[in-house]
C-alpha cells in the first residue's frame, strides 16, 4: 500500500492510518484472490487449517463465503468470523452482524467476530454473543492489543465461554479469570509495538496465531521460542511448541492431516534453532493437495498472478 498520510507513532495511529484504511478499500475481488493466496501460502507452510478474523466494511455481505470458498478450492480448513464494530456506523455495526448471522445459518464454519471491545458499543457486543450463543459456536475477538483497549478484557471476562477465541491480550492483568482460549501473537505485537503478552502468566489454554502476518507456523514458533526468552531465560523450546500443538484442539481434524517435512527430526529442541524447513507433500482428507511442493488444486502461478493485479487495484485505490 502507499505510505500512509503520516507516519503513526502510537498502536491507534497504526490502525487508523494503516490497517482500516486497508480494510476499507476491499471489494470482493480483491478479497477471493487475497484469500486463495493466502491459503496458498498456508499450504505450502505445511499449514493446513486457518482461524480467520476479517474485516472490509465496503464489501460486508458474502465476504465470508468468498474467503470459505478460496480456501476450499486450495485445499485448506478454514474457520470464518467477520469483526464486528461500531467504528463505521450503526449500519456497518448491523451488517457485520448479518453477515456472521447469514454465513453460520448457511452452514458455514465459522465463529462469531468482534473487531475489538473499544470500538463497539455495549449493545453490539450483546448482539454478537447472543448470536454465537444461538448457533452454538465462539466468539471470536481481539481482547487488550494496545492501551486503548486495555479494559476489554474485565468488561468481557463475566461474558467469556470455553469456546472463545481471545487475541492478543497483551494488557490483560495478571489474575483475570477469563474463559477461552488466548491466541499469542508475536510477530504481530512486536510489528505494531504493542509489547509482550507473556502468555505463561495464564492459565487458559494457549494457542499460537500470526494475526494474517503470514501462515508459516514453525517460523511463528522459533519467534515466541526467542520472545520467551528474552523474557524468560530458563524457558525451553517445548512451551512455545504446547503452544502450537494447541491449535488443533481449534481444528481436531487437522489432527489427521499427513506433512512431509525436508527435516528428518520434528523435534522443538531441533526446530527451534532451524530455519529451513519446507513442507514438501501435504495431504488433507485423504486427498493430497502439495505434491513435491507444488499444490495440486490450483495453478500457484495464476493466483500470484491474479493477486498481483489486485494488489495493484489496492494501491491505486488507495
Amino acid at each position: 500500500m502507499p505510505a500512509p498520510p503520516k507516519t503513526p507513532k502510537r498502536f491507534l495511529e497504526i490502525l487508523e492510518q494503516v490497517w482500516w484504511r486497508l480494510d476499507a478499500a476491499l471489494d470482493l475481488e480483491m478479497l477471493e484472490w487475497s484469500a486463495k493466496l493466502g491459503a496458498l501460502e498456508a499450504l505450502e507452510s505445511g499449514c493446513t487449517a486457518i482461524i480467520d478474523h476479517h474485516e472490509s466494511p465496503n464489501a460486508i455481505e458474502g465476504s465470508l463465503s468468498v474467503i470459505a470458498d478460496a480456501c476450499a478450492e486450495v485445499g485448506v480448513r478454514v474457520v470464518c468470523a467477520y469483526g464486528v464494530t461500531d467504528r463505521n456506523g450503526k449500519d456497518g455495526a448491523k451488517a457485520g452482524l448479518a453477515e456472521n448471522e447469514r454465513f453460520l445459518a448457511a452452514g458455514g464454519r465459522g465463529m462469531v467476530g468482534i473487531h475489538a471491545a473499544f470500538t463497539c458499543e455495549p449493545d453490539t457486543i450483546d448482539q454478537a454473543i447472543a448470536i454465537a450463543d444461538k448457533h452454538d459456536v465462539g466468539v471470536h475477538v481481539h481482547v487488550a492489543e494496545g492501551f486503548n483497549d486495555a479494559g476489554s478484557g474485565a468488561a468481557l471476562a463475566r461474558r467469556s465461554k470455553a469456546n472463545w477465541l481471545l487475541v492478543h491480550g497483551v494488557n490483560l492483568p495478571d489474575g483475570l479469570e477469563m474463559a477461552g482460549t488466548i491466541a499469542h501473537n508475536p510477530r504481530s505485537n512486536m510489528n505494531n509495538s504493542v509489547g509482550y503478552a507473556a502468555p505463561t502468566r495464564f492459565n487458559n489454554r494457549i494457542v499460537l496465531g500470526t494475526d494474517g502476518i503470514g501462515a508459516n507456523m514453525l517460523d511463528e514458533f522459533r519467534l515466541a521460542f526467542v520472545k520467551l526468552r528474552e523474557h524468560d531465560v530458563t524457558a525451553t523450546p517445548d512451551t512455545p511448541w504446547s503452544w502450537l500443538e494447541n491449535g488443533w484442539k481449534l481444528v481436531p481434524e487437522a489432527e489427521n492431516d499427513e506433512v512431509t517435512w525436508s527435516y528428518a527430526t520434528m523435534d522443538p529442541w531441533h526446530l527451534a534453532y532451524t530455519t529451513t524447513v519446507q513442507a514438501i507433500d501435504v495431504t488433507v482428507d485423504g486427498e493430497k493437495v502439495l505434491d513435491a511442493g507444488a499444490a495440486t488444486k490450483v495453478d500457484a502461478a495464476e493466483v500470484r498472478a491474479k493477486a498481483a493485479e489486485q494488489a495493484q487495484r489496492l494501491f491505486k485505490h488507495l
